[in-house]
């Protein structure tokens, strides 16, 4: 139903006939004023979000500049009766609030302490991309270096399953005065992902501009420390999210993954193209074959090869762009993710042995990119 076929006097005096939607609950938040400064919270700039409604219920987010704000408690009174007052004594409000970071680094000065940025990257979804990078991050912590992995991927996060996590409270604690998330711990991984912060069950409908800003809070406004490598799981594709990390981050290269199939292969060169774009430049350590083959748990000599044979490593050698691994079809894997114990946990195995050899080469290449090329910088924003 349009915005016109509802009147504000209709909304307000018939709950038979109420919808709820946005611009009810703005022109509402137009008539409250900030104590602190006299204007209203539209004209202020103080809703963080969009309105989000279900039936009655509506939710919103209220930005303050410090925290603890004198006014907050008040306001959020004021708010309230507002929309009983203005729309129906029926809804039901939920505000959070939401408040600025004072002295946020420059993007490109962010996290310092991170020596390595590392992209997992595919040019489709359905390649394993969340697997290995997930496998990746726990193996190169075996290997003994502190690790973080970010799940970059707003709108379809898989860390919290793939890591048993789903109802894991994140917290905050202030340092050097500024509030800083606290990255979950697991199998010496350090873990952020938006699905700690939203139901499962539900899907995130978000414009571009809050994935943006909420994959920005998950990079600054948490507590990394000191970081040998921070893995990057992003979307498939190529996206306002990926836009978002190489204007946030000095990304220190990319990995590339795909199956063997052509489609697949066809997607991995457009991701491949975007790092090397000239205005990226975003180094390539090396692509990694996923679903490389079937390997029977009963016939673990055998090898079947479902997707196509050897199309990754042929792309490699054409692009001139190192195969860092090749990993085999198992369904350890597929129960690893599943359960919440990635493979790499366990490096006795086939294919805990396939992802410890691939963090042994992506140290490798890390090393010798560091070695010969300068350090890559953001992409800088263009105004035309």
């Amino acid at each position: 139903m349009s915005e016109s076929s509802i009147s504000p006097l209709s909304a307000s005096t018939s709950q038979l006939t109420m919808t709820l939607y946005p611009k009810l609950i703005t022109d509402a938040l137009a008539q409250v004023r900030y104590p602190g400064n006299g204007k209203n919270l539209i004209e202020a700039q103080m809703l963080w979000d969009d309105p989000r409604i279900d039936g009655m219920n509506v939710s919103f987010s209220i930005v303050f500049e410090k925290n603890p704000d004198p006014f907050m408690k008040s306001l959020f009174k004021s708010i309230e009766a507002t929309i009983h007052r203005e729309i129906s004594p029926d809804v039901e409000v939920h505000i959070s609030p939401k408040f600025k970071q004072s002295e946020r680094p420059e993007p490109g000065k962010l996290l310092p302490q991170v020596k390595n940025i590392i992209a997992v990257s595919s040019g489709k979804g359905g390649v394993g991309k969340s697997t290995v990078s997930a496998n990746l991050a726990v193996a190169l912590a075996a290997r003994g270096y502190n690790v973080g992995l970010l799940d970059a991927d707003i709108f379809g996060p898989s860390v919290p399953k793939m890591f048993h996590l789903e109802n894991e409270q994140i917290y905050a604690h202030v340092v050097e005065g500024r509030q800083l998330l606290i990255p979950a711990l697991k199998y010496g991984v350090k873990l952020l992902s938006i699905g700690f912060f939203v139901n499962a069950e539900t899907a995130t409908l978000w414009r571009g501009s809050m994935a943006s800003n909420t994959l920005k809070q998950l990079i600054a406004d948490a507590d990394w420390g000191e970081l040998d490598y921070l893995i990057l799981d992003t979307p498939p594709g190529t996206s306002d999210i990926h836009l978002t990390l190489l204007q946030t981050l000095a990304i220190t290269g990319a990995v590339v993954v795909s199956t063997p199939q052509q489609v697949a292969l066809a997607d991995a060169r457009k991701g491949i193209d975007m790092y090397r774009n000239e205005k990226v430049n975003v180094p390539i350590l090396g692509l990694v074959e996923n679903m490389a083959w079937f390997t029977p748990a009963e016939l673990p000599q055998n090898r079947y090869y479902i997707f196509g044979r050897e199309g990754t490593k042929r792309l490699a050698e054409e692009l001139d762009i190192p195969l860092l691994a090749q990993i085999p079809i198992v369904q350890s894997i597929c129960d690893g993710g599943d359960n919440g114990e990635p493979v790499a946990v366990n490096p006795d195995t086939l294919t805990g042995q396939a992802f410890t050899a691939l963090a042994a080469a992506v140290v490798e290449a890390t090393e010798r990119r560091n070695l010969e090329l300068a350090p890559t910088q953001i992409v800088e924003v263009t105004q035309h």
